[in-house]
C-alpha cells in the first residue's frame, strides 16, 4: 500500500484561504450593518418630524 505524504504547510494554506473567505463575509456584513443603521436613522428622523407636527390641526381651518 503506497504511503501518502502531506507537503508541510498545506492545510495552513487552506485554512488561511477559509479565513480570507471569512473576513469578507464579516466585511461584507459590517457594510451591511451600516447601511441599515443609516437606513434606521433616516426612518427614526422622519418619525420624529411627523411625531413634533401639530396634532389634529388641519392647515385649511384658519
Amino acid at each position: 500500500m503506497p504511503e501518502v505524504t502531506q507537503k508541510p504547510g498545506h492545510g495552513f494554506g487552506i485554512v488561511k484561504s477559509g479565513l480570507a473567505a471569512v473576513s469578507l463575509q464579516i466585511g461584507n456584513l459590517d457594510l451591511k450593518v451600516e447601511a441599515l443603521d443609516h437606513m434606521i436613522d433616516r426612518d427614526q428622523a422622519q418619525i420624529i418630524e411627523l411625531l413634533t407636527q401639530p396634532v389634529g390641526q388641519r392647515p385649511d381651518a384658519g
